[in-house]
């Protein structure tokens, strides 16, 4: 007898949201008078249409896309904040829900009686939410101005407040939008820090957000949306580069629209390697790594001095680029990403059919695993020029391996003491 297999925590199944809008609003008595046979006309905004997708227990997952790309207005159907107009929504737990700055906060009340009301609204009890009242308070930094009526408490203060509230709920589901992004940087990586805890601890997250960083880091995959339509879901770095490429190349607009219209297919499930980016200033020829002979490699040892190489042909006249290579390894995880914007962040101007060869050269200390190169070239402002999705890949061997993810040389020293005194170093 086989286990069934686990329901998932989220899942939207063609789950469509309409909204009327009125093409001309009548305001006053007088104007309803004067033209009584006057009827409101409508425009119909389909800010979601048919967005499918399923959240396993404990995942972390993304949802990003450009304003107006339908990312709230789904967080607001699956917190029941909006109903669907077609389609259904399933949800498997307890759900605490952070989708905007103040909701449920009651401007003319201190911190404590807010905390208990919001808390109540998450699903705390009263005298759970009094209980868990100092560990808010201290969580959001705000012991100073507990007696304070909230109306006169910044947006960061408030932020902090309604932040320290939500991971204070007993939730198995947290459904976070983008306003953490109000709070200072030293906030911001508190936050982060919890994110930590709450993925290890195995919580469902659904994250809304325009920070690509934080989709890396956190989460296990991620959505793109588009005019209100899921054009892209799998592995966070690809789909981030799928949302830089929308941002700045015209090209992938024109594709995303047509998709959004039902001209080019349904999603596509994106992680794989081969995929070109950029707003097409530049395109990627190649991008390779040689060993310590100056040669191409696919296999090379652990500790040589490798170059990785990129090989870039501009299409537009273009001033103070930088050249970058990401290495990932196995798992995804950037363990290293070269850049001219270290050494030479001002390196001119090239011009329309230039090809530049950039190099980089290192002591190879990663672990054994096979590593993806995926180049970039990019603006200080942070226009993506072109890119190229895992180019190319080589391997790293090694006798042995710590488990690390780099292997870096070292000194060690032990002294010993004891009955007899010997003093004995190794270096390594």
């Amino acid at each position: 007898m086989t286990d069934a297999p686990l329901r998932p925590a989220v899942l939207a199944d063609d789950v469509s949201k309409t909204f009327r809008i009125p093409k001309e609003q009548v305001h006053t008595l007088k104007e309803r008078a004067l033209h009584p046979l006057r009827r409101t006309t409508f425009n119909e905004f389909g800010a979601l249409n048919g967005v499918s997708f399923e959240v396993p227990k404990g995942e972390f997952f993304g949802i990003v896309g450009r304003n107006g790309s339908g990312k709230s207005t789904l967080l607001k159907c699956l917190a029941g904040i909006y109903r669907a107009d077609a389609g259904a929504i399933y949800i498997d737990g307890r759900m605490s829900t952070f989708i905007e700055l103040g909701v449920g906060f009651n401007p003319d009340l201190a911190a404590l009686d807010n905390v208990t009301i919001n808390a109540a609204m998450l699903g705390l009890s009263r005298r759970e939410a009094r209980r868990r009242f100092d560990a808010i308070i201290d969580f959001a930094e705000l012991r100073e101005f507990t007696d304070l009526k909230i109306k006169n408490y910044s947006s960061g203060m408030l932020v902090r407040l309604a932040f320290a509230v939500m991971i204070q709920v007993d939730a198995d589901i947290l459904l976070i939008d983008e306003v953490l992004a109000v709070g200072d940087a030293a906030f911001q990586q508190k936050c982060f820090d919890e994110f930590e805890a709450i993925r290890a601890g195995g919580k469902t997250v659904l994250l809304v957000t325009h920070d690509m960083g934080a989709v890396r880091r956190f989460c296990d995959r991620a959505m793109l949306l588009e005019h209100g339509n899921m054009v892209a879901t799998g592995d966070p770095d690809t789909v981030g580069n799928r949302y830089l490429d929308l941002n700045f190349s015209a090209s992938a607009r024109a594709r995303a629209e047509a998709e959004a219209a039902g001209d080019a297919g349904p999603e596509v499930e994106i992680g794989a390697e081969g995929e070109a980016f950029g707003d097409g200033r530049a395109v990627i020829e190649e991008c390779w790594i040689e060993n310590a002979a100056g040669e191409r490699a696919e296999i090379i040892p652990a500790g040589e001095r490798v170059t990785v190489c990129s090989r870039v042909r501009f299409t537009q006249d273009v001033t103070d680029p930088r050249f970058s290579v990401m290495l990932r390894n196995g798992a995804r995880l950037t363990v290293f990403a070269p850049s001219s914007g270290w050494d030479d962040p001002h390196p001119g101007t090239f011009r329309a059919g230039e090809e530049v060869l950039w190099r980089a050269s290192f002591d190879l200390v990663l672990a054994a695993d096979r590593y993806g190169l995926t180049p970039t070239v990019t603006l200080g402002g942070g226009a993506v020029l072109a890119g190229h999705e895992r180019m190319d890949s080589f391997v790293v061997t090694r006798p042995e391996s710590s488990g690390a993810l780099v292997d870096l040389p070292f000194e060690q020293h032990a002294e010993r003491s004891g009955p007899v005194d010997v003093q004995q170093e190794i270096v390594r």
